[in-house]
Formats: C-alpha cells, structure tokens, sequence
C-alpha cells in the first residue's frame, strides 16, 4: 500500500472535516508517529454518516482510517448559552450547534499532561513549545499539594469531562519585576488556518475560564500565527504589575459551508511552494505499531463543564516572521554567534556542491571556517521542514555540554529568517551509512563494538551526567556520527527533552521520533524514559549485528515479521536462529560467547517494559565487557 496516494475528504453528517488530506504527509512533514484530529459535531439524528472520499483529482487516490471513536457529551461545553467576546467586533458571537467544532491545542503550563483512560480530554501539551520572544516569565508550582483543591466535575457513566487537576497546580506570570513586566508582553504563538473563526478559552488559577472569538483573515490559504499575549493593566494601574495564566484552549469554528478544511490542504509538492510550514501541530499525539500510520478520527459533541473568568488579549500574524527578537538560550564559551555573511563565505553562498546531508531540520553542508582548514558541519533550516526554532534551541542547549562522544557546536546564526548550526565535521558520517550502504567497505566486528561503546558512554552522559537528565528521544544510528578517527558520537538534539529532577521518574509528552526505534512503552502511554532511549538503542545493537535497517520493507506477506528489525530479532532469539540475523560479513568473526553476550544485552533493551531493561550505565557495562573479551581473544591470536 502506498500511503503516500492517500488522498481523501472526510465528511460527517453535512460538515466537511477535512478535503483532499494525506495523513501520511502530514505525520512525516511534521516528524509525528501517529496523531488524531478531534472534532465536535452536534447530532441531530440517531445516527451519524461518516464518508470518506478518495480525492478525484489525484490518480489511484484512496483513504484509509486505522480508528473512530464516538461519544456524546454534553452540549454546554463547547456550545456555550451566553454571548462570546468577539474581537474587532461591537457585538458578540453567539455559538450554537449549528457550528462544527475542530480541538486544535490544549496547553498547560511547562508540562504536559496525559488523560487516563476515563478522561476525555487526552493530552494537554507544554506551552513552552509554543512560547514565542526570548521572555517566558516565571513558573509557580504547587508541589507538595498541602490544600486541596474542591474541583467541580462534570461525569457521566462513562466519561470525565472535567479538566485535569494538574492543571491549576502550576501558572505561567510576566515574574515578580513589576517594572520590567509593564515593558514587555508574555506572548505565545499558535500555528493556524486563515479564513476560520477560532474560540480562544484561557484558564485561570481560581479555577474559571474566560472565552473569546478571534476571526484570522483569509490569505489565499496560507497559515497565520494566532498570537495570545499577557501584559498587566495599565489603565487600573495595578500595584502589583503581574499577570498569569494556567492554560489555554484554541478551537477552530466551522465557516459558512459548514467546513472545517483548510483550501492549503494541497498536494505536497505544491504545499512545499506556497504554504510556510507550521512547526508545533494540533491534536493529541500518540504513538505507532511498528512500519504503520494511525490515523483516528474523534466525533465529539462537546467537552468539558468550565466557568466564565477574567480577559485577555489577542493578535494575529503571519507565520512567516523573522526570529530576530528571539534569542536562544546560550552557555557562554561553548559556542560563538556567527553572522549571516560568515556561514555563507563557508559555504560558498550554500552551494549545492558542499551539501552532505539533509534531515529533519534541513540541508547540511560542508564548510570551511575562515583559517581555510578547519572543516565544519553547517545545519541550515528549511522553512518548510518539519523542525524549527523549539528544535533550533533545543540543539544549542543541549549542545553546550562537553562530552567525548557527543558532536560539538561550534556555534549558530540567527539572522532574520535564517536558524543556522555550526557543528565539527564528522568525517566519517552517519554510522548507518556503513552498515548497509553498499559503496561502504563493511566495518570489522570490533569496530563495531568501540562505536557501540562510545555512542553508549554518550547516552549515559546525557542521562546522569548533567544537573537535569536529558532523554535524546531519537537514538538512531543515522544519528551516530564517526570522525576521522572513527570515534562515535551522538548528534541531533531537536527532539530531546530534560526531567527536571531526581523525583521525576517520566516525562509525559507528545510522542516523536523514527518509525522502527520507538519504544512501545512509549507510545502507547507517552511517558517518555532514559528507558526509551535504551529500546532505542537496542535496534542500533542489532542494526550493528546485522546490517540491516530498522525498518526493511518485504516483498512478500509471508515474511513480514522482518520489516521490523526490532521484532526480527526477537523472532530470531526465541527460535534459536539468531545466525539469520548475523551480517554475512561477520560469520566466523564473532567469537560465540561474545556474541551470545551482545545479543542477550540487545535484546533486554528491547523488553516491552522499561522496568526490564537495562539502564544506560548497565548496557555501557556489559558493552565494555564484551569489548575486553573480544580485545584480549584477539591480542592472544596476534600473539601465537
């Protein structure tokens, strides 16, 4: 099945959801696993019509779905009775049934949240994703629960559609300077179409809500940033210049032909032409069945009871803006500021010529810094990549810490529209490159396992080594870089996230990484471990083994349990085949007890439950175990 022909409209009921969508685009381009659209419609009927139509204008298009729910909830929650606040308008906006609904973003402040089965919220998100300007303002947090809090819930048999009380233990302010906070404004930044109105409900800590109607204007189809700013009152002239916020609700309303779809809703090729991309998406995040696209519809009618609170301010913006007032956050001394002039004398102007590599973030060149012979890695963005600025900082962050093993930043620009990375040039690439690219000389059975070593001492620096530990979340040997003297290090930071302390066992987060690395754990209830780290280097222990890739699709269905190298490996060590599983170029290489050892460390990395794998420091044990076994076996052989 090629997904990438699926093309289709969906409709329920007279509202059309989505037109001529490709799910399978759509997660690849924003480097999701699987995701759900929420929509709320209100049903009149006994029963509700859902259609999916394969788009004419596409050749072989068909539409596929992997899962509907259905349910009802009461109407007032997203229906309120009374007038909304329509900005720019004299007169309200009354918002009856007759509107479709479309959840875009649920945020909370500085952590994300994850419903349990009985709630019908699903996952509320980080704001910090969304944060926009270099001043985040300060986070209060109530840690230790000492009041209880008397939350007015509204349940049904089946469902809470309350929301969750972690939400109002924590708030974002403008900070205890009173002076600075009436200079600047605490301003997020949301992703969304033109041409829509959109409901905009902010929560605050005394439990109420307050709800507003913005309307962004039409741009041909093009995305606007929704922009939501916080600032004290200067007309009340507040004595203490402050303001907070405890979360945020963004929902889209259906237009006058009863749609919800977006006219950018194009063909790939022509969205990388005419449509800027959008970073951080709406929807709930989930995770994936290894080599397959989830795509779940929810019907909703409603959601959940609030109350009506204090106000807010809103903006709007086009999505394609320049970043210059939105500094990173930079150890000083690990890294230089380039200027824009400087990378593109590097790089001789980004010629096509210099370029090396191109991911996520977008192409990598080959440069030259201005002594004319230290080569360097130079990561430019593409604004139409699936990764942006969150990741953009992400890199620098994380890249400040100075490790043997992890590839070092030697510095960034960002100017105007340009984000741009200066890494060491790792001579050697990718170690993929080297275990199943056929123009590369296969690597020795003990090369192998010193790159395993240093690209495991690396991990297990992130995750002990530093005051908060840092979970890569895309351990992949596409991102294990070789330098001229072969030594591994861990590159690719855009996807990590930090625990912010030792009595924080998981981060609960939107599921993200490479298909044929995801730790299932993790993707079936987003909590996010240096566990997940661990599967995922598992699958780099048995792609060193093997020389295969992770994810290997098969000709024929009788062989499909070897598209997944992950679940190959498993297949083979329960059957005592695992001689299948070995690099042809390696038999008789290995010694036995050697190899029994590497396999059985692989494969407790990739147990189902994180509590039955190794920890980084465990697997970086056995790994140099067995690489002074294999070492001493080979100086007694060069002896006699």
């Amino acid at each position: 099945m090629n997904l990438s022909k699926a093309y289709f409209s969906v409709k329920a009921g007279p509202y059309t959801l989505v037109s001529n969508f490709n799910p399978f685009n759509f997660a690849e381009e924003l480097n999701l696993v699987f995701f759900t659209k929420d929509f709320l419609v209100n049903v009149g009927e006994e029963n509700l019509k859902i259609t999916f139509t394969p788009s004419p204008s596409i050749s072989n298009a068909f539409a596929f779905v992997n899962g509907i729910e259905i349910f009802p909830v009461p109407h007032s929650i997203y229906f309120p009775s009374s007038m909304v606040p329509y900005l720019g308008h004299q007169e309200p906006l009354f918002i009856n049934d007759e509107y479709a609904l479309e959840i875009l973003y649920r945020v909370s402040i500085a952590s994300e949240y994850s419903a349990d089965v009985e709630n019908a919220f699903g996952t509320w998100l980080d704001d910090s994703n969304y944060i926009s300007g270099s001043q985040s303002g300060s986070v209060l947090s109530i840690t230790h629960r000492i009041v209880r809090m008397n939350f007015t819930t509204l349940t049904s048999k089946d469902y809470n559609y309350s929301a969750p009380e972690e939400l109002y233990l924590t708030a974002r302010t403008m900070g205890s300077n009173g002076d600075a906070n009436m200079k600047y404004n605490l301003t997020w930044s949301f992703p969304v179409d033109s041409g829509f109105k959109y409901l905009v409900r902010l929560h605050f800590c005394e439990i109420s809500t307050e709800d507003f109607v913005v309307m962004v204007p039409s741009e041909s189809g093009r995305r606007k940033d929704l922009w939501i700013a916080l600032h004290p009152n200067l007309e009340l002239k507040p004595t203490y210049a402050d303001a907070m916020l405890n979360g945020i609700e963004i929902i889209k309303l259906s237009d006058s032909n009863l749609s919800l779809a977006a006219i950018f809703e194009l063909r790939r090729e022509q969205r990388k032409k005419k449509v800027p991309h959008v970073i951080i998406v709406a929807g709930a995040i989930l995770g994936t069945i290894l080599g397959l696209l989830t795509f779940f519809i929810l019907i909703r009618r409603a959601w959940k009871k609030l109350k009506w609170g204090t106000s807010h301010i809103l903006s709007s913006k086009s999505t394609r803006r320049s970043h210059k007032n939105i500094q990173p956050t930079v150890t000083s001394g690990h890294c230089r500021q380039f200027t824009l002039a400087e990378i593109s004398i590097a790089t001789s102007n980004f010629s096509e010529a210099l370029v090396i590599g191109e991911g996520g973030f977008g192409k990598v060149y080959k440069g030259m810094m201005h002594d004319g012979v230290t080569p360097v890695a130079v990561k430019r963005s593409n604004p139409s990549s699936r990764q942006g600025f969150k990741e953009f900082q992400n890199e620098i962050n994380v890249f400040s810490f100075c490790h043997l093993n992890l590839v070092s930043l030697l510095g960034y620009c960002q100017e105007g529209n340009e984000l741009i990375l200066v890494y060491e040039y790792m001579a050697h690439g990718p170690l993929c490159d080297h275990l199943y690219k056929k123009q590369k000389q296969p690597l020795p059975w003990i090369q192998r396992l010193k790159i395993c070593v240093g690209a495991a001492r690396g991990l297990h620096y992130l995750h002990t080594g530093t005051s908060q530990r840092v979970i890569h979340r895309d351990v992949k040997s596409a991102n294990i870089l070789l330098d001229q003297n072969w030594v591994a290090k861990v590159a690719d930071f855009g996807l990590c996230r930090t625990v912010p302390s030792l009595y924080h066992s998981h981060v609960s987060t939107e599921v993200k990484g490479t298909l044929g690395y995801l730790d299932p754990e993790y993707y079936k209830r987003r909590k996010l471990t240096e566990k997940s780290d661990v599967y995922s280097f598992g699958v780099v222990l048995f792609e060193v083994l093997s020389g295969r890739p992770a994810v290997n699709p098969v000709a024929v269905e009788e062989e499909s349990e070897k598209a997944g190298l992950a679940v190959w490996a498993m297949h083979c060590c329960q059957f005592g085949t695992i001689d299948q599983l070995v690099d042809p170029y390696l038999e008789g290489n290995i010694k036995p007890e050697c190899l029994r050892a590497f396999v059985d460390i692989g494969i407790q990395c990739l147990a189902d439950r994180s509590a039955d794998r190794p920890t980084m420091g465990e697997l970086l044990n056995s790994l140099e175990r067995i690489l002074l076994q294999d070492s001493l076996e080979e100086q007694e052989i060069n002896a006699t």
